[in-house]
């Protein structure tokens, strides 16, 4: 009773946490008008895993709880897109990726095969996506339009993906402890190594 107890919890604090975790980035972009320091191709991967995952999900009739936080971090991803291709002066480029995300999600339920195959990757390429923001924040030297709050709120969620509830659970452990070990270790070392990073509410101040 108590594990059932403790698993409902974990699963209602998850779904709140998704549904304001990109918010405290896409204030932050606003608010610099910049885009310094994020990265559009770890986005790209992370928007990429969460389709699939959704798909996966839709194509075997999995109950909605089991996903319903993913349409709303995809929406979230989506304006944080399109925020990024505006300040980069690229907003035209959108119209590329819608084509290009739509088909492949066509594409993903053509064949069984696919979608399954599409799913095992899922959590390497979440990781994937992690790393290419950590290396975003080495080349550019600046952490200042990085949300902290964000990347602290994906780490519990992060973390959730390992109840007993998630497909995805034990299905790559080694990655997903990677996932972790990149969120909960690598990141604090880039908090060290840019300061910038450290204030929640305005990280791209030059004066903190």
């Amino acid at each position: 009773m108590q594990s059932d107890t403790l698993l409902h919890i974990c699963n209602f604090s998850t779904l709140f946490v998704c549904m304001v975790l990109k918010f405290p980035q896409i204030f932050v972009l606003i608010r610099a008008k910049s885009t310094t320091g994020v990265s559009l191709n770890s986005l790209l991967l992370e928007l990429l895993g969460f389709i699939v995952f959704v798909t996966y999900q839709m194509y075997y009739d999995y109950p909605p709880p089991t996903y319903l936080e993913y349409p709303i971090l995809i929406a979230q991803d989506v304006i944080l897109l399109l925020l990024i291709l505006h300040y980069n002066g690229s907003l035209r480029q959108s119209l590329i990726y819608t084509l290009v995300f739509v088909g492949g999600w066509r594409l993903l339920t053509v064949d069984k095969w696919i979608i399954d195959l599409a799913m095992s990757l899922c959590t390497f390429i979440s990781a994937a996506s992690k790393f290419a923001q950590l290396q975003c924040l080495w080349r550019s030297k600046d952490a200042g339009q990085v949300s902290a709050l964000s990347w602290g709120l994906a780490t519990y969620t992060c973390m959730g993906e390992c109840k007993p509830s998630s497909p995805r659970c034990f299905a790559a452990v080694p990655l997903f402890f990677l996932k972790i070990l990149t969120l909960a270790v690598c990141f604090p070392a880039a908090m060290f190594h840019f300061p910038t990073l450290y204030p929640l509410e305005i990280p791209y101040s030059n004066t903190l």
